[in-house]
């Protein structure tokens, strides 16, 4: 990876996200089993009280919820998106391209990835396994990023910029409105969000537990 991305993964693991890994990764558990997270229930698996999780939660604004309070979507959502993910047979979505390659990885599974080209409509498919990112289809597909300055709203600053478009030639409108974005082919970007999930595994080390009974889904890919 060069500088920049570098740099992009530092800010996107750094506290300007409001995300904290040691809560984040065992909700991300919760919600790859595809229902609604209590709060109640991500504190009895972090071992934190519900008041102490209901502040780091509106720590990250974009968090969402359904009408009982329960957590639905924080990066890995249940809210249908462009950018869906299968993992273990359960249809998940993503707030964008980008965490579709790094959830896999902080899950210890593999994936199905389709999502749509952001410019035409185009499908991308993509399969997520030991060995990185495999059948890409099609073959040209790239994923755009940037590097915003406020990233304390990253569904916003960030998210809402990071596609999946059919080709470099498909992204050059986009690139034209986003002077400071950039592009990269999948596989390129898979190496990324690889980097980012191990920085963030590293952060809270030894490995949480997912949820009790539970263990990280593995699907045939």
């Amino acid at each position: 990876m060069n500088t920049n991305f570098i740099d992009l993964t530092d800010r996107l693991t750094s506290p300007d996200t409001g995300i904290e890994p040691a809560l984040w990764l065992p909700l991300l558990h919760l919600l790859s089993l595809g229902d609604p997270v209590a709060i109640a229930d991500l504190a009895a698996v972090t071992g934190r009280t519900v008041p102490e999780i209901s502040a780091a939660l509106a720590a990250v604004p974009d968090t969402e919820y359904d009408g009982d309070g329960r957590i639905i979507g924080q990066g890995l959502t249940l809210r249908p998106t462009p950018h869906r993910l299968e993992l273990g047979g359960e249809q998940l979505y993503t707030w964008c391209a980008l965490d579709t390659l790094i959830f896999p990885a902080l899950l210890g599974t593999t994936a199905r990835i389709e999502s749509t080209c952001h410019a035409t409509g185009t499908p991308v498919r993509l399969r997520i396994g030991a060995s990185g990112a495999a059948g890409v289809e099609p073959a040209t597909a790239v994923v755009s990023l940037v590097n915003p300055e406020d990233m304390s709203s990253v569904r916003s600053a960030f998210c809402n910029q990071v596609h999946f478009f059919a080709s470099p030639e498909a992204a050059q409108p986009w690139l034209a409105a986003h002077p400071g974005g950039s592009v990269v082919p999948v596989a390129e970007a898979h190496r990324i969000g690889t980097a980012m999930a191990g920085a963030l595994l590293d952060e809270t080390l030894p490995a949480q537990p997912a949820a009790p009974g539970k263990g990280a889904h593995r699907c045939a890919c």
